[in-house]
């Protein structure tokens, strides 16, 4: 659906009461104040000036992983556009699943058109996407302001958030996909072995087919048919493309192990949790009752804390909403000599939304110049005329090879050492990494008047930098990353 409804900023600095946050469970009304915008008035403050550093005086080195330059040395960058298309929303379904406008700040998304605070994997499945090669993976960040705290008419922005109408309908459409039962399968790309040159189109072949044996068999569920019927029918289509994927290799003397154990799947209803892989720590629907489900289902009824006004603030989060120039999605081997498949739906975050309160463990100094790569800081970056703004997320890469989540949505999926070895227990995946540059003005830098969306208790500490990440690439498009990755090409798609 395309989003593009450009707004004009309120003429007076907009605070969002949200009360208690102990009321994020609670379905809230949005209370709007206008204030003079007087500092100790104002809910939104710019950032504080000691957050901004000269990038010239962050050392070469500083912050960089060593392991990058270790390693296979194949890329695959996927085209995802820069949100053109306008789709932002206070949400993080992986974070705060079920919870509408529960992050308290805008997030900033490319990939998948429909992520919402209800999102599962079958509405991310279901949607459409802005990647050109039809990656259905979801991509998302907060979004950079330039807040230079004059309260004048501010021109109009080009960046507004989808209409509340819009925003609705994914979210209903997402609650009700919660609410309904799903088919799970295992993931089989995960799985394989290198997949020889000669036998990849034979296998990505056969994992397309597979996916679309699992898409015909939710349907044929949530239309009501016998559950254990659909899935004795699926079990034995799977065994046949598992035989052939297993044949074919094996012709090319690379043995899969086992693949019929991977035959079997689950349905995912009120009754069963499904597949025993960590991915009911994303539902949605976790904890709710029978007659919560059946009122999402409904009416598409969810948790939800305020959410965005007509200026397109949340939760003292103010000023105008910087697009990127372009934003670059990169997968590489993180270091390690090989990687394996990332399984499909795998929930992967970078940073820590929450630095100020948790402390510095997860967080992750992000912020450096254009021209400047071979550093990074935790301030703000003040950048030399003609050098752009730049962000750099580097996710972490190290799975422990079952769960697609977990109850911190963390310890599933850890950073590889700085020789990019993964611990004990572990596999090396594709490592994401996101690069996003802004064309920020000199004289704001200098100034310190832009910033990062944040929970207000963060105050825009650009430590706060965080960005997400759900895999819904398809199994041979996750086949053809670890190829490219794992044989030295830098693939382009």
């Amino acid at each position: 659906m395309t989003r593009n409804h450009p707004r004009h900023r309120s003429a007076k600095r907009v605070t969002i009461a949200t009360g208690a946050l102990g009321l994020a469970l609670a379905v809230g009304a949005l209370a709007v104040n206008a204030t003079s915008g007087e500092p100790d008035r104002a809910g939104a403050d710019p950032a504080d000036k000691s957050f901004f550093l000269d990038i010239n005086k962050v050392p070469k080195g500083s912050n960089v992983s060593r392991a990058q330059n270790r390693g296979a040395r194949g890329t695959f960058t996927v085209d995802c556009g820069r949100n053109e298309n306008g789709h932002f929303n206070p949400d993080n379904f992986i974070a705060q699943p079920g919870v509408r406008n529960g992050a308290q700040h805008l997030h900033d998304y490319v990939g998948n058109l429909s992520t919402n605070a209800d999102s599962t994997n079958r509405s991310l499945a279901k949607a459409g996407t802005t990647c050109k090669n039809g990656d259905k993976s979801t991509y998302y960040w907060p979004v950079v302001r330039i807040d230079t705290g004059d309260e004048e008419e501010a021109p109009a922005s080009s960046e507004a958030a989808p209409p509340a109408d819009d925003v609705a309908a994914d979210r209903a459409g997402a609650a009700k996909d919660a609410a309904a039962p799903q088919v799970e399968c295992p993931d089989v790309v995960s799985e394989l072995p290198d997949v020889p040159d000669a036998a990849m189109d034979a296998v990505n072949t056969e994992l397309d087919a597979m996916d679309a044996q699992v898409d015909q068999a939710d349907k044929q569920v949530e239309a009501g048919q016998d559950s254990a019927a659909v899935l004795n029918s699926l079990k034995s289509k799977r065994s046949a493309s598992l035989k052939k994927i297993s044949d074919k290799m094996t012709e090319q003397g690379v043995k899969p192990e086992d693949p019929a154990a991977l035959a079997g799947c689950a349905v995912q209803d009120s009754d069963s949790t499904g597949l025993d892989n960590g991915g009911a720590n994303s539902d949605p629907a976790a904890g709710e009752s029978a007659t919560e489900q059946k009122q999402k289902q409904d009416n598409g009824a969810a948790a939800e804390l305020p959410g965005v006004n007509d200026a397109n603030e949340v939760a003292g989060n103010d000023g105008e909403i910087q697009r990127v120039v372009s934003a670059t999605l990169s997968f590489g081997s993180g270091g390690a000599r090989k990687v394996v498949a990332m399984p499909r739906f795998l929930r992967v975050l970078y940073g820590d939304a929450k630095e100020g309160a948790n402390g510095p463990a997860n967080a992750r100094a992000s912020w450096t110049c254009s021209g400047f790569e071979d550093r990074l800081t935790d301030h703000y970056p003040i950048c030399p005329t003609g050098s752009k703004v730049e962000r750099i997320h580097a996710f972490p890469n190290c799975w422990d090879g079952k769960n697609i989540d977990s109850a911190n949505h963390r310890t599933h999926i850890v950073f590889s050492d700085t020789n990019g070895n993964c611990k004990r227990g572990f596999k090396a995946v594709p490592q994401l990494k996101i690069t996003l540059v802004y064309n920020i003005p000199h004289d704001v830098q200098v100034k310190g008047q832009y910033k990062v969306d944040a929970f207000p208790e963060e105050k825009h500490n650009p430590r706060s930098d965080h960005d997400d990440f759900a895999n819904v690439m398809t199994q041979s498009q996750m086949n053809r990353v670890v190829s490219c990755i794992n044989t030295g090409k830098r693939c382009k798609e």
